[in-house]
């Protein structure tokens, strides 16, 4: 909340978009006090000694990456987590410089989790990044997507996986995350491209098992996500209730009419899709890659490209996420430029990345610019809604009031 004594910032663009409305206002002001936004419009008030941030170019909300890891490390003792919250000090750096004033996190291989300090140091401001909203673990059938010691000997040692299997072990597992700090459950409701183990077209848990799950999460007041590819995985997931489903690649029409009668969002990451599609051909990009992710890649690789006019073709809604940490954060602005390239209007895509990506998140002060909002803003050298791809060309960031770049 703002107080009498907090200083004012006054933003002012060539143009900008509040997150909601189908048109630009030209020109565009925001007015901020201390953390929240006091007015827009195309002229303000300036109360005196407010400071002028002047700029050219778009404002719009701050960005919102619905999915991202931004702790890196296979959680089996290769890098310890003390190197996982080290390495991600620049990824969230890197993030809010490129206008993501707020992220999901969904999943740290780390037993204890480093993502969760991490979240709570960007709060307490002892660092710079998003905001963050934090899934601890991926919550994995044993040798499924988020298990990594099915690849150790012997078997069923070492690795830092929330592994639980049947309805009393995942119920447990829900409440471990919770203990740990969770704002959301992830779990694994099918196979994975790039996880060791598993095919992607297996389903990891029964229809009992999902529902127990969600509704372990929902008792204690916290979302659920699932991974799924395939389209049994995506279905029984919807069925459970949970409130995003992460790729959803294969997804039928049948199964997308039964996620918006759930009005449950889609966060596609088809940047993520085209990176290792776009590379099939590389030896080097599959270094460090687990063993057979591509030979799982490269036979359905059409097929993924095909799917995407199905997922984004507005039946439902969709929030955007790119998966970074699995692909380089520098270039998240990419999604973008993807969605629009396989059928979204960037209207449209704006809006996955802005009001829509916090509806999700359950914070309707994110996303927009209007009064009363958090005073996340960025303004980007061009004009996205001709352009896309000037997505990319960030001239300023504003998160909680602060110019942050």
């Amino acid at each position: 909340m703002t107080s009498p004594g907090e200083p004012h910032l006054l933003v002012t663009a060539a143009q900008g978009w509040d997150g909601l409305r189908d048109d630009c206002l030209r020109p565009f002001e925001v007015l901020m006090r201390g953390d929240r936004i006091v007015e827009t419009g195309t002229r303000v008030e300036r109360p005196r000694g407010t400071r002028v941030l002047e700029a050219s170019g778009t404002a719009l909300p701050g960005l919102i990456d619905c999915h991202v890891h931004v702790a890196s490390g296979d959680g089996t003792g290769g890098r310890p987590a003390s190197r996982q919250a080290l390495d991600a000090l620049p990824a969230l750096r890197t993030l809010l410089t490129h206008g993501f004033t707020t992220v999901r996190d969904l999943g740290c291989p780390a037993a204890d989790p480093v993502t969760v300090e991490l979240a709570r140091a960007v709060e307490a401001g002892l660092i710079e990044g998003p905001r963050m909203l934090v899934a601890p673990h991926i919550i994995s059938a044993r040798g499924g997507h988020g298990d990594p010691r099915s690849t150790l000997q012997p078997p069923y040692g070492g690795g830092a996986a929330a592994v639980a299997d049947g309805v009393d072990e995942v119920v447990r597992q829900v409440r471990i995350e919770r203990q740990l700090g969770a704002h959301w459950i992830k779990f694994a409701a099918t196979g994975g491209f790039v996880s060791p183990a598993d095919a992607a077209d297996t389903v990891a848990y029964t229809q009992e098992e999902m529902t127990a799950l969600v509704a372990a999460a929902r008792d204690l007041n916290l979302p659920s996500a699932a991974h799924a590819h395939f389209d049994e995985g995506v279905r029984r997931a919807v069925r459970a209730g949970v409130r995003s489903v992460e790729h959803g690649t294969f997804a039928t029409d049948e199964t997308l009419r039964i996620m918006a009668e759930h009005r449950t969002t889609l966060v596609p990451t088809r940047w993520a899709c085209h990176v290792y599609i776009d590379h099939l051909d590389d030896p080097r990009f599959w270094v460090g890659q687990p063993a057979g992710a591509r030979d799982k890649v490269a036979p359905v690789a059409d097929d993924i490209l095909r799917n995407a006019r199905r997922l984004l073709s507005g039946q439902v809604p969709v929030a955007f996420g790119t998966d970074a940490g699995t692909v380089p954060f520098e270039d998240s602005w990419r999604e973008f430029v993807v969605l629009v390239s396989e059928g979204m209007t960037p209207l449209a895509a704006l809006r996955a990345a802005t009001s829509q990506a916090a509806r999700l998140l359950g914070r309707p002060d994110l996303g927009v610019l209007r009064p009363g909002a958090r005073g996340d803003l960025v303004v980007v050298a061009g004009d996205p809604f001709a352009d896309i791809e000037t997505i990319g060309e960030v001239a300023h960031v504003v998160q909680g009031g602060r110019v942050r770049s």
